[in-house]
């Protein structure tokens, strides 16, 4: 299967690995766990990848830009869900140093992406190359 234009972003595998690892890191987890903190930490990681993944494929920068800031809301909420683990002796410090060095990278690379969007370099804003105003009524 060919990549999509949001594999090739430099942000979109870490947000997958993130994503895999609270999933590894959750699925160990007692019931009551998974089904209360895990599965509010699970959805708000999945939602970054997600997130990156459709506004790649919506046609304007304006979109992309808003599902890109949606992608880093639900990377701060993986932070409160993991805040929240940590202090109910949920995560090993191990988990935790792991969790932190994915965190650490992701969240700069995410907001210089959001920054990047419909730019080139000169800091110009490039024209939409999914679509043309004049024929896109819902653009204005």
């Amino acid at each position: 299967m060919p990549q999509s234009d949001f594999e090739k972003l430099r942000v979109y595998p870490l947000a997958e690995m993130l994503a895999d690892f609270i999933w590894e890191v959750v699925i160990k987890w007692d019931r009551l766990a998974q089904e209360t903190v895990g599965r509010q930490l699970i959805n708000s990681a999945d939602s970054i990848g997600a997130n990156i993944a459709e506004g790649s494929g919506r046609g304007s920068f304006a979109d992309n830009r808003s599902f890109a800031r949606i992608a880093r809301g639900s990377l701060l909420e993986v932070k409160h869900w993991l805040r929240r683990a940590y202090n109910r002796k949920l995560l090993s410090e191990a988990e935790v140093a792991r969790l932190s060095e994915v965190i650490d990278e992701l969240t700069p690379k995410l907001s210089a992406y959001i920054k990047s969007i419909g730019k080139q370099q000169g800091g110009k804003v490039q024209p939409s190359p999914h679509r043309n105003k004049e024929n896109n009524p819902d653009d204005n």
